[in-house]
């Protein structure tokens, strides 16, 4: 019912910056809350960021808190996480999901229905 495609990775130097997208496609997604996840090889699936259906309540992990920015725009229907102050370790598959409703374990991926198909991010020092 909703596509999720991630946008925007690549290779950057330490202490740079980036910015992924996440487009979704089929039934709008203004009502679905989102969320960053990320996994490096050989390490389980971790939670980035999250955001409400309203954009009214930001939750990141803290190994990324003041360092990325998760955003919305509900009328073209994407999610971005602005990525800043970028360190060798934020390596990896990074992944955008929604949940039709809201949950209280945001950082649980088996709360979110969709997923994307994950974009590289690489951090070179």
């Amino acid at each position: 019912q909703v596509q999720l495609v991630e946008s925007g990775g690549g290779l950057v130097q330490a202490g740079g910056s980036l910015r992924l997208s996440c487009a979704a496609s089929g039934r709008t997604v203004s009502s679905y809350a989102m969320a960053w996840f990320r996994q490096a090889p050989g390490k389980e699936r971790e939670f980035v960021a999250y955001i409400t259906w309203s954009g009214g309540s930001l939750y990141y992990a803290d190994s990324v808190k003041g360092r990325f920015t998760i955003s919305r725009d509900n009328a073209e229907n994407t999610v971005y996480l602005q990525m800043n102050s970028l360190k060798p370790e934020d390596t990896a598959v990074y992944y955008c999901a929604a949940a039709r409703g809201g949950s209280y374990y945001y950082s649980t991926p088996s709360t979110y229905n969709y997923w994307g198909q994950g974009t590289q991010v690489t951090v070179s020092s």
